[in-house]
């Protein structure tokens, strides 16, 4: 018969990331990923912004600018959410 792991084999300070792990898998990796993404977003949204402060293809950088801004912001809020979380 086997014997189920106990706590007690574990250090405590192994067992208590093992039960943060189960408890939200994943974390470190998404939190990696909306860094990447979040920065990713500020690199574009400073390259759309100073094309329209040059006035430069306004029509396109605009919009561009928008949706680089709106990306940094729902990076910001998934980070938020997933803290709380």
């Amino acid at each position: 018969m086997v014997e189920p792991n106990s706590p007690n084999k574990l250090k405590s300070g192994q067992y208590q990331r093992l039960r943060a792990e189960a408890a939200a898998p994943y974390r470190g990796l998404r939190k990696f990923v909306y860094i990447g993404i979040g920065i990713s977003g500020f690199i574009g949204a400073f390259v759309f912004f100073f094309q329209i402060l040059a006035g430069r293809n306004i029509d396109q950088a605009v919009p561009n600018f928008a949706l680089q801004l709106g990306i940094i912001a729902v990076m910001v809020f998934l980070w938020k959410w997933d803290k709380s979380r």
